[in-house]
C-alpha cells in the first residue's frame, strides 16, 4: 500500500493497479477482480490530533495499516465516515469498531440488508461493524480546525454519501465519480444519477478525489470539474445504446475517446471490462 500526500491535511492510502499482482488469492473473488485490479484509494483529513477517515479500505490488514500510519503521525482521535454500503468501502471496519463509525441512513440499511451475503463473501467481511452513528441528511463535522460537509448524492449506488472540504476547495467523492469510468450497479436509476451529478458539478469544487483513480492524478493534487462532465457525457451515452446499437459494440477507448483525448479522464485498460458490463446491463433494462 503506498501513502500519497496530495495535501497537507490530506492522507491517501492506495493499493492495487499492479500488473499480475494480486492481493487475496488466484481464484476469483471481489478482493481482487474489482477493487485491487482497478486501484481503490481510502482518504484520511488530519488536523492536529483529530482525523476523519472516509471509508476503510478493502482488508483488515489495510485498515491496521492506516490507522498504524495516522497514530504514527501523531493522532490521537479517529472519527469514520462509509462513503457508502459496498464491501470495497467497509472490509476494514472492525479495525475502527472503538471508534464513531458515521453513515447515512440508507447505508445502514444496505448493510443490514446485505450483511449475510457480506459477512458470506470471499473474503469473508465478518463480523461486519455496522455504523454506531446514522445520519440522514448533510451534515457538518469539524476536523481540528477544518468544516467538514458531508452531503447525501444518489450516484452509482443510492446511499452515496459525499465529504466535502470546503475551506480547502476540496471534494472527496467516493465512487460517484470513478476513472476510467464509474461502474454502474443501479442501471434503472441512471437517469436519477445524471441529475445528481449535474446537481454536485453545481457545488463548484476545483479538486476532486476518487476512491477508484489513477494514483498519479491523485498524487499530484487530484481531478477537476470536467471530471464531472465526462462521467454526465458517459452515462447519457450508455443510455443512447439502447437506441444505437452501434453504439453498444464500441469498446471503451472508442467509446470515450473525446474524453480521453481532452484529459478529462484517462484510459486503463482493465475498466474495459467494467464498460462491457456497464453496456450489458443497460441493454438489459
Amino acid at each position: 500500500m503506498r501513502v500519497l500526500r496530495p495535501y497537507p491535511n490530506i492522507y491517501a492510502f492506495y493499493d492495487g493497479r499492479i500488473e499480475g499482482a494480486r492481493a487475496h488469492a488466484a481464484g476469483p473473488n471481489w478482493l481482487d477482480d474489482g477493487a485491487y485490479a482497478l486501484g481503490v484509494c481510502v482518504y484520511a483529513v488530519i488536523d492536529g490530533e483529530e482525523a476523519i477517515l472516509y471509508d476503510t479500505h478493502i482488508s483488515l490488514t489495510h485498515a491496521r495499516m492506516m490507522r498504524a500510519t495516522l497514530e504514527a503521525a501523531g493522532v490521537r482521535s479517529i472519527r469514520v465516515v462509509l462513503s457508502h454500503w459496498h464491501d470495497d468501502h467497509v472490509a476494514g471496519n472492525e479495525v475502527f469498531a472503538d471508534c464513531e463509525i458515521i453513515a447515512l441512513d440508507r447505508t445502514e440499511q444496505a448493510l443490514a440488508a446485505n450483511r449475510v451475503a457480506l459477512e458470506n463473501a470471499d473474503p469473508p467481511i465478518h463480523p461486519l461493524v455496522m455504523p454506531n452513528r446514522v445520519i440522514t441528511g448533510p451534515t457538518e463535522l469539524k476536523v481540528g480546525r477544518l468544516r467538514v460537509e458531508l452531503r447525501p448524492a444518489e450516484i452509482h449506488s443510492s446511499d452515496g454519501l459525499i465529504l466535502l472540504l470546503p475551506d480547502l476547495g476540496l471534494m472527496l467523492a467516493g465512487d460517484t465519480l470513478e476513472d476510467t469510468v464509474t461502474y454502474v450497479g443501479e442501471p434503472d436509476r441512471l437517469g436519477v444519477h445524471i441529475e445528481e451529478l449535474k446537481r454536485i458539478r453545481e457545488w463548484g469544487y476545483q479538486r476532486i478525489l476518487p476512491n477508484h483513480g489513477a494514483p498519479d492524478i491523485i498524487a499530484g493534487g487530484g481531478y477537476g470539474p470536467e471530471f464531472i462532465d465526462a462521467t454526465i457525457r458517459y452515462l447519457k451515452k450508455l443510455l443512447h445504446t439502447r437506441i444505437d446499437m452501434a453504439l453498444a459494440d464500441q469498446d471503451l477507448s472508442t467509446f470515450v475517446a473525446e474524453d480521453l483525448a481532452a484529459g478529462a479522464i484517462h484510459y486503463f485498460a482493465p475498466y474495459e471490462a467494467v464498460h462491457a458490463n456497464n453496456v450489458k446491463q443497460v441493454l438489459a433494462l
